[in-house]
């Protein structure tokens, strides 16, 4: 049975948001190689002590690339801190691979990052209103009380252990597991992330004074900032294996088309 699965706005909103977040994680990662340190609270230096820290150290040979975190040391040499471009060791926060541009260049990376910034909020709030309006949040994504008992959540999380999708009727909506992780993103994970990224921007700050006070002080805020950052990059990596697992073509054409082939009992 084929049913309508996501109308045409979700579906337009969804691949913006996908070219939009890839390049903000790129070009976020750009800017931060030039200070691959972070801190908590107002100011943060390289005398400072830093919460999180990518650097390399040593030289020649025993050159090696190391992550800090706290008082804890990680090797994460030819990754975080030490990389490897056509053969050459090179200190960098982050590999070549992972930022845009490639090479080292502050000023478009951060051109890159503030563009995507606004097509990201002003694509997110017309996914947002558009789906407010229509009722999809309300009817789709909003859990019911008997969804949200402990033994009907434990059952979920079984079933997708267990990779058992939903066949049937259940097939055609969104299980609770889904509803709780997609709410919490989009109320939650997309907000900070947004407000943690201007309360760094002097020009909001003008506007906004107490903004990044909310956060701790703007080196809180960045800090922040690459935290959900990495909570975006892990909820997507959970997302798309979950999308390979049960079924990525059906999902797919779902998401581009707007056209879904519910599951039969047959065919699990």
């Amino acid at each position: 049975m084929i049913v309508a699965r996501h109308n045409a706005v979700t579906r337009l909103t969804h691949w913006i948001n996908v070219l939009a977040i890839a390049v903000l994680l790129m070009s976020g990662l750009q800017i931060l190689i030039a200070h691959p340190r972070l801190y908590w609270g107002e100011a943060g230096t390289s005398a400072d002590p830093a919460l999180i820290e990518f650097a390399a150290t040593g030289s020649g040979s025993d050159r090696r690339g190391v992550t800090r975190i706290g008082n804890r040391e990680f090797d994460t040499t030819g990754v975080l801190g030490l990389s490897f471009t056509d053969g050459v060791a090179e200190a960098r926060g982050f590999p070549a691979w992972a930022t845009l541009p490639g090479y080292r260049d502050l000023a478009t990376g951060r051109w890159w990052h503030f563009f995507f910034a606004w097509v990201f909020v002003v694509n997110g709030l017309l996914y947002l209103g558009w789906n407010l309006a229509s009722g999809h949040v309300r009817r789709d994504l909003l859990p019911t009380r008997a969804e949200l008992r402990l033994r009907h959540i434990w059952h979920e999380i079984k079933d997708h252990a267990r990779l058992r999708w939903p066949v049937g009727e259940a097939d055609t909506r969104y299980n609770i597991l889904q509803k709780i992780t997609y709410l919490k993103v989009l109320f939650l994970l997309l907000p900070l992330v947004v407000l943690t990224g201007l309360s760094m921007s002097p020009g909001f700050n003008a506007v906004a004074p107490w903004l990044p006070d909310l956060f701790g002080g703007r080196q809180s805020a960045r800090t922040l900032h690459f935290a959900a950052a990495m909570l975006i990059v892990a909820f997507i990596l959970l997302h798309v294996g979950l999308v390979l697992l049960s079924g990525p073509w059906n999902l797919m054409r779902s998401m581009v088309t707007g056209r879904y082939r519910v599951r039969q009992g047959a065919d699990i």
